[in-house]
């Protein structure tokens, strides 16, 4: 029974995270179905959601790596 763990800065979710979720878990499963041949309901999903100041790329938080993008944006 395959288990994905998708671990996703909880900004991206934005207003409705609920939804987004559910859209994002639906093709991770389908993919997963197609490519394994196993029933969808045993492939397991589960979100870890990360504050954007509490992930990094590099030495860089990405809130601060968004700002810098939005200011250089405008």
């Amino acid at each position: 029974m395959p288990f994905v763990r998708i671990t996703i800065v909880r900004e991206v979710l934005g207003d409705d995270p609920s939804v987004k979720k559910a859209a994002i878990a639906s093709k991770v499963v389908t993919a997963i179905a197609e490519a394994t041949g196993l029933a969808e309901r045993e492939i397991s999903v589960v979100f870890d959601e990360v504050d954007a100041r509490n992930w990094y790329v590099g030495n860089t938080d990405v809130e601060t790596l968004r700002a810098r993008n939005r200011q250089g944006s405008t």
